[in-house]
C-alpha cells in the first residue's frame, strides 16, 4: 500500500476580488433579482455556497463556424438576462469555438450591465485533447497535429494519451486550465471538471488509474490554491451509472478518498455532472455507487459525500424535444412544448441542482425557461 503523503495546505487561498470569480453574495443577488419570475426553488444551494439556478446553458452542440458562435453568444448572453446563472462548457466543445463565445458573451453582458461577474457560475472540463477552430479532416492530420501542437512541444507524451484523445496527464491539465481560462477571459472559473474519467479506469490498471487520478486531483487543488478554480468535480457520461463490475466503472466514494488523501477534508472536489433524463434515470433509480459496504444510487452517494449534483443531456441532445408519450402531457399539462416537459422532469429529479440544457438559439432560451416560470 502506498505511504500516505501530506495533505496540500487546506488553507484558504487569497480572497480575489468580486468581480474575478462566482460569489455567494454575487449569486444571492442574482437569485434575489430574479426569483420572482419563476416558480419557488428555481434557485438552489450548492456545495460551493453558491446559488445556482436549475435550469444552465450548455455548449456541446453545434457546428464549428463563425455563424454558430454569433448564435451562442446571443443565446447565452439572453440567457444571463433571463435568469440562468450557470454556464457549463469544456475546452473540446466545438474545437474551443463554445468557450470562446461564452466569454464574449459574458464581457458584453457586464460591459452592458446585465450582470456581474460574481454573480455567474461559469463551468468548464478538461481531459480532451482540443482542437483549433475546426476540426482535421482526416485521421493522418488529426495525429499531426497532435504531435505537432502537444507532443513535439512536450505538453503529452505518447504513452499518456487513452483512447486516441484524452489525458488527464499534469502538464496537459495544467495546459487547458490555463487555456480555458484564456478562451473564457477569466480570472478564475467557478467549477472545473475532470472530463469523462472512464477513459482512465477503462484503459488502466486499478492502481495505475488511481495514480494518475490521484495525480491529476494534486494539480486541481493547487489550481484553487492560486485562485483560478473555485471547485473541481468530475464530468462523466456511463462511468458513475453503469454497474460497479463493469468497464469504465467510476466509485465516487474512491475519488473522495484520494482528494482527502490529496487535500484532507478541506478538499475542493465538490460536483459530479452526468446525464440526468427522461431516457436516462439511473442517477435516481439505480444503485450503482459503493458507499459503506453497500450499493446506493448516484444522487445518495452524492449527498453522503457532501457533493453537488449537475444533471447533463436534459434533452438528450435534442431526441426529448418532440415525440413524447401523451401520458407526459397530461402530467405537465401547463406546459406547451415537449422540450418544456423534458426540461421539466430533469429540473425536478430529487437530488439534482441543475439540469443543463444545450441552448444556442435565443427563442429556444425562452422555450425552455417557461418550463419554470
Amino acid at each position: 500500500m502506498p505511504k500516505r503523503s501530506s495533505p496540500i495546505a487546506a488553507t484558504s487561498p487569497k480572497v480575489d476580488p468580486p468581480t474575478l470569480r462566482g460569489t455567494a453574495a454575487g449569486s444571492a443577488r442574482f437569485q434575489e433579482r430574479f426569483h420572482q419570475r419563476f416558480i419557488a426553488d428555481f434557485f438552489r444551494g450548492a456545495t460551493n455556497e453558491l446559488a445556482l439556478s436549475s435550469i444552465g446553458i450548455g455548449t456541446y452542440l453545434g457546428d464549428s463556424t463563425d455563424d454558430v458562435d454569433v448564435q451562442y453568444e446571443a443565446a447565452i448572453r439572453h440567457a444571463i438576462g433571463s435568469g440562468i446563472n450557470v454556464i457549463d462548457t469544456a475546452i473540446n466543445y466545438r474545437c474551443q469555438r463554445s468557450e470562446r463565445a461564452i466569454g464574449a458573451a459574458i464581457q458584453r453582458a457586464l460591459a452592458d450591465g446585465v450582470a456581474n461577474r460574481d454573480e455567474l457560475v461559469v463551468c468548464s472540463k478538461g481531459g480532451y485533447i482540443p482542437l483549433e477552430r475546426a476540426a482535421p479532416t482526416t485521421r493522418e492530420e488529426y495525429q499531426q497535429y497532435v504531435r505537432r501542437e502537444f507532443i513535439d512541444q512536450e505538453i503529452l507524451r505518447p504513452d499518456e494519451i487513452a483512447s486516441g484523445g484524452h489525458s488527464f496527464a499534469p502538464r496537459f491539465l495544467r495546459y487547458c486550465l490555463a487555456k480555458s481560462r484564456q478562451n473564457l477571459g477569466l480570472r478564475t472559473i467557478d467549477i472545473y471538471y475532470l472530463h469523462n474519467p472512464g477513459h482512465l479506469v477503462s484503459t488502466l490498471a486499478a492502481d495505475e488509474a488511481r495514480s494518475r487520478l490521484r495525480a491529476a486531483i494534486v494539480v486541481l487543488e493547487e489550481a484553487v490554491v492560486r485562485g483560478e478554480i473555485g471547485v473541481y468535480g468530475c464530468a462523466t457520461w456511463d462511468e458513475l451509472r453503469v454497474p460497479p463490475d463493469a468497464r469504465g466503472h467510476l466509485a465516487l466514494e474512491t475519488v473522495i478518498e484520494i482528494a482527502r488523501d490529496v487535500a484532507g477534508n478541506g478538499h475542493h472536489f465538490r460536483v459530479v455532472q452526468l446525464p440526468v433524463n427522461l431516457a436516462m434515470p439511473e442517477a435516481v433509480r439505480v444503485a450503482t455507487q459503493p458507499l459503506g459496504g453497500k450499493l446506493v444510487t448516484v444522487v445518495e452517494a452524492a449527498a453522503a459525500l457532501g457533493l453537488t449534483v449537475i444533471g447533463s443531456a436534459s434533452l438528450m441532445q435534442g431526441t426529448l424535444a418532440a415525440g413524447l408519450p401523451d401520458a407526459l402531457h397530461d402530467h405537465y399539462p401547463t406546459l406547451e412544448t415537449d422540450a418544456q416537459r423534458a426540461t421539466a422532469f430533469a429540473r425536478t429529479v430529487p437530488g439534482v441542482t441543475t439540469a443543463l440544457v444545450g441552448m444556442k438559439h435565443v427563442p429556444h432560451v425562452d422555450e425552455v425557461l417557461a418550463a419554470a416560470r
